[in-house]
């Protein structure tokens, strides 16, 4: 079991830490909480569990207001621009220990969370006070960024202050400049398996056991039994062409769901995206889509060779009947 509300507060008034505490309804939006707190003056903020495809956890903690933008996020941390995604409910609860809707810095005061990366908003520093939930939220509390400091330092958490509208050139002459702040380790399996159940059986298809094939250029002579190995074999960079293609469909279908439906409901993107669990959707639907996807491309290798076979017997070569 995570700690508690009880046991954070008396954390912090250990630390003597000044805070102020707010009580209200369970909220699980920034909106819903505006109506609760947003007149006392403090700064609300938005709070993201992001995961990459090692299943490094990060928090990014920013003003309600700054734009996100993961596909620079993910660059700048030096994972490519789909690095990161918005984590499963299941990491809230198996690593976080906190229910959505609480997902905050103070999430970082249970052990199983240490090796969880937090990125704060440079933005909180510039403000008097900033609110979160303590663990729960049925309750905010209102801190400056340095009594947020004095806490993350006492559970052994540098902290550290980005720019996250900011979008520098990642490349071979300027280096990420957030890669420093990507964790160490991983999840363990016990955690992996639960995020990432075992998919359904996929149809079979054709793939080799090893990549290996010869260059086209290349024309070694090889034996029969060789000519129909290497025939069989499909390139060596399919697994990666499949995985980019279903990440790009996903990218594209996604962004454009979430865009029309927070329209017509008239509720921002990040929140959308929270109460429909989207991302923990896509991260479901993109090993049926690469399964699908490898499916297909076999299918139309195969396809290829049947066509080129046919013409070869139709113009008369090998001395049988075309196939039917």
């Amino acid at each position: 079991m995570g700690r508690t509300k009880d046991e954070l507060l008396a954390r912090l008034e250990e630390l003597k830490i000044d805070f102020k505490r707010y009580d209200h309804p369970v909220v699980l939006t920034v909106e819903e909480q505006a109506k609760h707190v947003g007149n006392f003056g403090g700064a609300l903020t938005k709070n993201l569990l992001l995961k990459d495809k090692k299943h490094r956890l990060y928090i990014v903690s920013a003003l309600a207001d700054t734009k996100v933008d993961m596909k620079i996020l993910s660059q700048r941390l030096g994972l490519g621009k789909g690095g990161v995604r918005m984590a499963p409910e299941e990491n809230l609860r198996q690593v976080l220990q906190v229910p959505l809707g609480c997902v905050t810095p103070f999430a970082l005061f249970n052990e199983s969370a240490s090796a969880v990366s937090l990125l704060l908003d440079q933005g909180l520093k510039s403000k008097q006070s900033c609110y979160f939930h303590p663990l729960t939220n049925d309750v905010t509390i209102a801190l400056s960024s340095s009594n947020l400091d004095k806490f993350l330092l006492s559970i052994g958490k540098q902290p550290a202050y980005v720019d996250l509208e900011a979008s520098p050139v990642v490349g071979k002459d300027n280096p990420p400049d957030l890669a420093d702040l990507v964790p160490t380790g991983a999840l363990s399996s016990s955690e992996e398996s639960v995020e990432n159940p075992t998919p359904k059986a996929a149809p079979k298809i054709n793939a080799p056991k090893e990549k290996t094939c010869l260059p086209v250029k290349a024309k070694p002579k090889v034996s029969n039994k060789e000519a129909e190995s290497s025939e069989s074999k499909v390139p060596a960079n399919n697994g990666a062409n499949v995985e980019i293609f279903a990440t790009d469909v996903l990218d594209v279908i996604f962004p454009l769901f979430l865009s029309e439906a927070s329209k017509k409901l008239n509720i921002k993107e990040e929140e959308l995206t929270k109460i429909l669990k989207l991302e923990d959707f896509r991260g479901r639907a993109a090993p049926d889509l690469e399964s699908l996807t490898n499916m297909f491309k076999n299918m139309a290798y195969t396809a290829g060779f049947h066509a080129g076979f046919d013409t070869m017997l139709k113009s008369g070569l090998g001395g049988m009947p075309s196939r039917k």
